[in-house]
Formats: C-alpha cells, sequence, structure tokens
C-alpha cells in the first residue's frame, strides 16, 4: 500500500510541476486580457486655470476647468478586426471633453484607438484617428502592459499624433499601493485647432490658414502606474495652450488659451484604485500566487512520495528481509 500511495503521489508531483509553467506561460497570455467591453469615465480638473475667452480673445484665471474621459469599447469593430488579425483586439473610443467654469464647451476630441487585448501593442487597421484625422500609432496610449518593466516605454501623444518615450522614474509608493512612476514632457509643438470649439460659424479646421493663427501645446504628463496590470492608479497633466500670431489676436504675438495643473478629481481616483487592486488580485494569481503555489506542493508531494517509498524499503519491511539460509542437514 505504501508503494502505490508514492507512485500516486509521484504521479501528482509531477502533474503540478508541470502545471506551474503552463499557468504562466500558457494560460497568462490568453486569459490576461482587457475586456473589449470595457466602459471607463474619468473626471479631471485643473484648479485654477488660465482660459481663453474666444469672444474677446483675452485669457482669464477662473476657477476651474473640467475634463470629462471616457473609454468605451467597441465590441462589433474589434470582432470586425479579430477577423483579419488573427488575434485578440480591443477598440476604444474615446473622448475628450473640456469644459469651462460655466459647464460650456471648450472642445471635444474623439479617438480611435486599436490594440492587442494582452500585449497592448497597437493594431493598425482602418477607423484609428484623432479628431477625425487618420493616425497610426507607435507605443502605447491610456494603458501599460501587463507586468510592466522598469523602462522607458514609446507613449503616442494626441495633441501632436506622434510618439516619444515616456521615461522610467522609479518606484512610488501611491494609496498604498508599489507603482513605478513615468514622466514625459512634450515640448512646445504647433498642433491642430480641435473641430469642435466653441466659436460659432468658424470652420476650426480652415482657421489657421484663414487667419494665420498658429495653435501651439506643451505638457508635462505625469502616470502613476500599476506594474501588475499595467493600469495608472493616478495621472497628472502641467498642461499649456497658446495661440500665436496672425490677424485673429488684433496685432498680439501670443496669448494663452488655456494653462493649468491637471489632476484626477479624488472620487476618480479612489474609485480606480479599488478597480486595480481587484484586477491586480486576478494577474498575481496566473503569473505568481498559483505557479509558485504549485512549485511548493509539487515538491511537497515529492518529498512525501520518497519518505514513503524509503519506509517501504525499510527493514522492518518483510517483503524487504533476505530468505532464510537452509540449515545443514546431518546424518
Amino acid at each position: 500500500m505504501r508503494r502505490k500511495a508514492s507512485l500516486v503521489l509521484l504521479a501528482l508531483a509531477v502533474f503540478f510541476a508541470a502545471l506551474s509553467p503552463l499557468l504562466r506561460w500558457y494560460a497568462f497570455p490568453r486569459l490576461a486580457k482587457v475586456p473589449a467591453g470595457q466602459y471607463q469615465e474619468t473626471v479631471l480638473e485643473a484648479k485654477p486655470a488660465t482660459l481663453l475667452e474666444y469672444g474677446s480673445m483675452k485669457a482669464r484665471k477662473v476657477d476651474r476647468v473640467t475634463i470629462v474621459q471616457t473609454l468605451k469599447g467597441n465590441v462589433e469593430e474589434s470582432e470586425k478586426i479579430e477577423r483579419s488579425a488573427g488575434r485578440d483586439v480591443v477598440v476604444w473610443d474615446s473622448l475628450s471633453y473640456v469644459q469651462g467654469p460655466d459647464g460650456k464647451m471648450v472642445s471635444a476630441i474623439p479617438e480611435r484607438y486599436i490594440f492587442d487585448a494582452h500585449s497592448q501593442d497597437p493594431v493598425h487597421a482602418t477607423g484609428e484617428a484623432v479628431d477625425g484625422d487618420p493616425v497610426r500609432r507607435e507605443g502605447i496610449e491610456f494603458k501599460w502592459p501587463f507586468l510592466a518593466e522598469k523602462r522607458d516605454y514609446a507613449y503616442f501623444d494626441a495633441q501632436t499624433r506622434t510618439s516619444a518615450p515616456i521615461h522610467y522614474k522609479g518606484e512610488r509608493t501611491f494609496r498604498g499601493m508599489d507603482v513605478y512612476y513615468f514622466e514625459q514632457t512634450v515640448p512646445w509643438t504647433k498642433v491642430k485647432y480641435p473641430r469642435k470649439m466653441p466659436m460659432p460659424g468658424i470652420d476650426a479646421t480652415k482657421l489657421e490658414q484663414q487667419t494665420g493663427t498658429t495653435r501651439w501645446y506643451t505638457t508635462r504628463r505625469m502616470f502613476w502606474v500599476d506594474p501588475v496590470t499595467g493600469a495608472p492608479v493616478n495621472g497628472e497633466e502641467t498642461h499649456r495652450e497658446e495661440l500665436r500670431g496672425g490677424s485673429l489676436l488684433g496685432g498680439r504675438d501670443k496669448v494663452t488659451a488655456f494653462a493649468g495643473h491637471v489632476k484626477m478629481r479624488e472620487d476618480y481616483v479612489d474609485s480606480t484604485v479599488a478597480l486595480v487592486k481587484k484586477n491586480r488580485t486576478a494577474v498575481l494569481m496566473l503569473t505568481s500566487y498559483l505557479p509558485w503555489g504549485f512549485v511548493i506542493l509539487g515538491g511537497s508531494l515529492l518529498a512525501l512520495a520518497l519518505y514513503l517509498e524509503a519506509r517501504g524499503r525499510g527493514p522492518g519491511d518483510p517483503a524487504e528481509d533476505p530468505a532464510p539460509r537452509p540449515e545443514p542437514v546431518s546424518a
């Protein structure tokens, strides 16, 4: 019976030892994915801020500027792209809606972001766009890959429609979580006007051509990223926009269109941290808890199997006692 038990334990030890790398290297890439139908809303605020009043074309100080950013998974489009891409794809339709202290729109910039559900690598397909302009993204946007590394990443900037390194700046502690801190500075760059602006009767796509007034932008963006899920738990930007030259400014060289330190609203920081902690546990189950648990369990079962086998072969086992020597026969 001991030998049968030791064989069973040995088989279980081999099974769990083989299951450990399968979970980490086979199951994890197939199970850890961004849901295709995810919906997320984040509210950011700049308090106080400088904002251009388009009626008078003068910058004024305001109590706050609010940015509502929504991400909505487009399941129908992702399924279409998956058929040709041959992998799991997520399509996010996002909208960055900026409003002044009176609640009126300052700008509204839609995006379509298409990426691999597991790796977060961009997937180039028809519809990839920013504010109606086709783009070809390189690098990440909104989210880091699962198991983010301590290195720089290429990060796509929607204003400039280009990618540049976002630099790893070290480990931090945020709301009790160990996170990676990343930072990127976009230098002053001439950018397009948003198609939707609080200027009735004016085609923003032709504004620069008609007036000669250009729009410029710079920002310093900061992210605190959970390295397990790759999800930012907090984000901030020191953001500035200017209009320069042309007839729109009435002879002035430049005017501030927007300036402020943009931060996530506290209640959205709390909800984001709670969501990331929940998803973090699920990822750790596949990458750490279960694989290492199975290794330890397999090792324990192997040790127990060897122990039982050793006891089964001990001197007290009659099956292992040597046969008695025949006694000599005397006449």
